[in-house]
């Protein structure tokens, strides 16, 4: 196999791992997806744990042991700044931390970090 095909398969590879989210995915089932033998699967699987992209997790399945594979890197989304006042804001162009106009200082920003962040569950740190 050529390297730009070997990279092709590293990059199908990392995108099965990265849908299978939270859960994972076997090794096994990666390397079916794939249509590579279980040879081919573990390399793809080892060399993608070695660049740091995806975490290894050993895992007792149907009685043998085999690997699900967890994606380190998750998908972007900006959901999580969607309504942001500094988007909209006139002064924008002047802000900076200890300028004129200060983004620790404004009352918008922290009335909306304060409405939209995630409380934390008492006990949690």
């Amino acid at each position: 196999m050529s390297k730009a095909g070997k990279e092709s398969m590293y990059q199908k590879a990392l995108k099965i791992i990265m849908d299978a989210g939270e859960e994972g995915i076997l090794q096994s089932e990666l390397w079916k997806l794939l249509g590579a033998t279980s040879r081919e699967g573990s390399r793809i699987a080892l060399k993608l744990e070695r660049r740091g992209l995806i975490v290894r997790q050993r895992e007792l399945h149907g009685g043998r042991w085999t690997y699900r594979l967890f994606p380190k890197i998750r998908k972007v989304s900006v959901a999580s700044i969607v309504g942001c006042p500094c988007f909209t804001c006139p002064d924008a162009f002047r802000c900076s931390p200890g300028g004129v106009v200060d983004p620790v200082k404004c009352y918008d920003l922290i009335r909306w970090v304060l409405e939209t962040a995630p409380l934390e569950e008492e006990g949690e740190e």
